[in-house]
């Protein structure tokens, strides 16, 4: 297939692309600059000029193609709900080209991004074949710029690593490289209106990456109470305390898929994370 990627320079999406093209797909990437087309280029990929307020730049790449995967978003926390806006109207842009087409469309999943998911699910019942991909929230590996990098930084900074309470809540985890498999996957075989899970490690206690963290930067690792959580951690004070475990045991079921690469603890302990 001819797959369209927005976000395509990013950190997922660039392994997503170099994911496509190993499996024979040809990529046509979303990129606003010429760093980025050479970034494409050099990956064996094709660059389309744009933005995600370029709805008329998204339609021609979305007809242009055989499939899209949706992955470009603006991270900003200033301003959430315009950023949860601006991918409503690019969802609903490119899906109305898609419309009775049979083509894969996938996107993926943001905190409160409501509105986006029931636009992709309504698209199912007009002939696109949609899926929505929950990533984990920590998606990890080189180059990572996520949330596990924010919790070395504020170790390095407060000189101590911390866990909340006793520690045992539960963090997913997925490794960048199998999440791109799993978009692969969906584009070429998930069922419209699917919803699957990007997880790999299904709960990882908490206090268990924060000793991980302590050793490799040499300071202590130290409970705090939820009370204290929001100055120490900063925004990741209500997140760090969450006990979310989640399984991808329907989505491996479904498409196949089976997350090879290294855990999140395996992969804090190869040092990448603290060579900086």
């Amino acid at each position: 297939m001819r797959i369209f990627v927005t976000g395509a320079t990013g950190y997922i999406g660039m392994e997503v692309v170099r994911e496509l093209i190993e499996g024979g797909h040809e990529v046509v990437g979303l990129t606003r600059s010429d760093k980025g087309v050479a970034l494409l280029e050099a990956a064996g990929a094709e660059a389309h000029l744009g933005t995600l307020e370029d709805l008329d730049s998204l339609q021609r790449g979305a007809a242009a193609a055989d499939g899209v995967i949706h992955l470009a978003f603006r991270h900003d926390f200033s301003d959430f709900a315009g950023s949860l806006a601006m991918d409503l109207r690019a969802v609903e842009a490119m899906g109305a080209v898609l419309e009775g087409s049979g083509k894969p469309f996938i996107i993926t999943a943001h905190a409160n991004g409501i509105e986006s998911e029931n636009a992709v699910l309504g698209l199912a019942e007009r002939g696109v074949r949609t899926s929505i991909v929950s990533l984990a929230p920590s998606v990890h590996g080189e180059r990572d710029k996520g949330f596990v990098p924010q919790l070395i930084q504020t170790a390095r900074a407060k000189g101590f690593s911390a866990y909340i309470d006793d520690g045992a809540n539960r963090w997913p985890a997925v490794h960048r490289i199998d999440a791109a498999s799993l978009f692969r996957l969906a584009a070429e075989a998930a069922p419209a209106g699917s919803r699957l899970d990007g997880v790999g490690d299904e709960g990882i206690a908490f206090r268990d990456i924060a000793a991980v963290i302590g050793r490799h930067l040499n300071v202590p690792v130290r409970s705090i109470s939820r009370e204290e959580a929001a100055g120490h951690f900063g925004f990741l004070g209500m997140l760090a305390g969450l006990d979310i475990p989640r399984s991808s045991a329907q989505t491996q079921e479904l498409l196949g898929w089976k997350p090879t690469h290294p855990g999140l603890l395996e992969d804090l302990e190869q040092g990448h994370y603290f060579n900086k």
